[in-house]
Parts: C-alpha cells; structure tokens; sequence
C-alpha cells in the first residue's frame, strides 16, 4: 500500500512539475509579448468577497487572491505531507530523519548567508535573506522522475524529505521574520479556532468538512492578524486524524485527493501569475544586481554547499548513512537539484519587498528564475552522466 502511495505520489510530482514548468514559460511568453498588458491587467483583476454586508469586506486584485487564499490550499497539503512523513513516513523514526533533517538545515543556513553577503550593508535588501532558502518540490521531483533509473529510489526519498523539512523551515520563517502590524483580537479569533480544531481532533471527529470550515474561519482571521494566511492552512492540516481506528486515513485520503487540484491548478496558477517578468531592456547590470545575485548564487551554490556539506559531514562522522544504491556523484547532483526554489523562493520574495516603492519584484524574478533554471540544468547534466541502473 506504501509503495503504490509512493508511486502515484512521484508519477504525479512528474506530471506537476511539467505543467509548472510550462505554466512559468507562458507568463514569460505572454509578459514579453503584446499581450504584456493584458497579463498585467490580469493579474490585477479586482475581486471582492462580502459576508453580512459591510461586516467583513475582502476586496483584493487576482495575484492577491491567489498568493493568499490559493496558496493556503497548497500549505495546508504541505501540512498534510509533513504530519504523514512525521507520524509514520520516512521521517517517523530518528535514524531515518536525521540525514535529511540536518541536510535542509544546511540548504537554508548556507544559501541565505550567501544572500546575505552579497548584499551586505544594504537594510533594504537585506529582507529578502530567506529566499534562496527554499526548495520547489514539484520541480526537483519531476526532474528526477523524468530521469527514471539514473537516479537511485534512496535519492528520491531523501529528496522528498529535505524538500518537506525545508517546507516546514520556510513556515517558520514567515511566520517569524515576515509578519508585520499584528491585530491582537484577530490574532485572538484565530486561537479560539485552533483550540476547536484541537478539540475535534481530540474527540476523534471524522468529519473532515468541519475541520476545513474552522479553517477557513481560522485563515480569516490570520489574513486580518497581520500573520500571513496561508499559515492557517498549515495549522489545519496538522489536526485533521491521521487513523479513524477502522484502517483508514482521513489526512491521506484528503492529501491524495488534492494533489492533482494543487499539481494541475492551484502551483500552475501561481506559476502564470508570478512569473511574468518583462525583459525588454534588460542589461548584463540587472542580472548582477546584488538581489538578483544574491537570489541566484544561493540557490545554485548555496543549496548545493549546503545540502551536500552537511550531508557529507554526518555520515563521515558516522552519524547518518549514505542512501542505498547512491554514488557520491548521483547524490551530489540531487543536492545541486535542492537549488530550484522558483514557487516557494517566489512566495516568500513577495513578502520580503511587499509595499516597497522600487523594482524589487523585477529583482526577486530575475533571480528566483535564473538561480532555478540553472540549478535545474546543473544537477541534470550531472545525474545524466551516470549510467541507468
């Protein structure tokens, strides 16, 4: 059953990351096109959500919408795979945890100090130190998946599990360093929702809609906190049942059916959204701009030093082992693979600049997208030199 799971999980990490991929292409295709003002426009499309009238009014352009209220259905599947792998995936047991755990840790530390470097002594762009600290999931799973029998199935677990564990680090750090003008009583609202939640969950509730209901209420009220909301949709996915005592899964049976919502939809729409970047005029000094060198450098050597130093060193201390099946080359060139953050490195570039007066969203794009591309290309040219096994 665990491996049947696992098989749709990786085919459909293939499939997503393709339409990711091509959903990315078109927002380039189409935001240096003569539709660049109609994708403009589009991105900018008002939408407005009233409850009792003038009581609570939402009113919001497209891209918002879909950063806020679309990408807390992506958390709240991250939620989901995270409290799966902890509660008896590849991360239940410490010996298995530990390798991968320390590994993220490494491909967060590294990259955002060479961020962080790059733009010493600048407080502004000093903000966006978390971006190149994110892995994109879809797109590392669907390279190695397309690369079939070159890569080891121990590579794809243990890539799975920095990509989770490097999701959890990027949760954390919204939540501590990307929160801004908190609202106490919202901030209120919204633990009188995760205390219900709680409460559900310890009186065995089944019933997974009233769980997704005070999510909602909960994700309101966190978009009104201050806190950004897609966090609300992790906190609701850590309570939903893993077991209903019968042999089922509430948590899994919810998790596999949004996957290809998330895949197929929700990551695509972000993608299109996002990653519009006009290059119309674009010089060699707004490639080596220290955001956009920052950003690409520590997605492309950042995570590759990080992810692979830290690996490296725990099991030559002896306290991990290296994955079965796996050279040092085939695991380097997954590590390389760990530096495409495009969605999340996307995500979290947004609220790093948001508000701010300048072309920091040009910036952040510029080396979200190059970081990735290469990285992507990188870790491919490497794992292809390989033999199939």
């Amino acid at each position: 059953m665990i491996r049947r799971s696992l098989q749709r999980f990786f085919a459909m990490e293939s499939a997503g990351g393709i339409v990711l991929a091509m959903a990315a292409l078109a927002a380039l295709l189409v935001s240096n096109s003569g539709l660049g003002g109609w994708y403009q426009s589009f991105t900018q499309f008002p939408g407005e959500l009233r409850i009792g009238g003038d009581w609570l009014v939402l009113a919001k352009p497209l891209i918002v919408w879909v950063n806020d209220l679309w990408m807390a259905v992506f958390f709240f599947l991250v939620g989901l795979e995270i409290k799966r792998e902890f509660v008896h995936g590849e991360l239940s047991q410490r010996s298995q945890a530990v390798l991968p755990a320390v590994a993220a840790l490494g491909g967060m530390a590294v990259p955002a100090l060479i961020y962080a470097a790059v733009n010493w002594g600048e407080a502004v762009p000093l903000r966006g130190w978390a971006i190149p600290a994110a892995t994109d999931i879809a797109f590392a799973l669907g390279i190695v998946m397309l690369l079939g029998a070159r890569v080891p199935a121990s590579l794809k677990v243990f890539l799975t599990a920095v990509a989770i564990i490097d999701d959890l680090g990027a949760i954390v750090v919204i939540a501590l360093f990307y929160t801004h003008q908190l609202s106490l009583p919202m901030l209120g609202g919204a633990l009188l929702c995760l205390l219900a939640l709680f409460a559900l969950n310890r009186a065995r509730v089944m019933r997974v809609d009233l769980y997704i209901v005070l999510g909602l209420v909960m994700w309101t009220c966190v978009l009104k906190s201050g806190v950004h909301a897609t966090l609300a949709g992790v906190a609701t996915a850590l309570f939903i049942p893993s077991s209903d005592g019968k042999g089922g899964s509430p948590a899994e049976d919810l998790e596999h059916g949004l996957h290809p919502w998330v895949a197929f939809l929700i990551l695509p729409m972000f993608a299109f959204a996002n990653a519009g970047v006009s290059l119309a005029g674009l010089k060699l000094a707004d490639l080596l701009h220290p955001i956009s060198l920052g950003i690409a450098l520590g997605l492309l050597l950042g995570k590759a030093v990080g992810v692979f130093g830290a690996s490296w060193l725990m099991i030559r201390l002896g306290l991990a082992e290296k994955p079965r099946g796996a050279d040092w080359v085939q695991f380097f060139g997954v590590c390389v693979l760990c530096g495409i953050g495009f969605t999340m490195s996307l995500f979290i570039g947004g609220l790093a600049f948001a508000g701010l007066d300048g072309d920091y969203d040009t910036r952040v794009k510029l080396g979200v997208l190059g970081g990735s591309l290469l990285s992507g290309l990188l870790g491919t040219l490497i794992l292809t030199r390989r033999p199939a096994r």
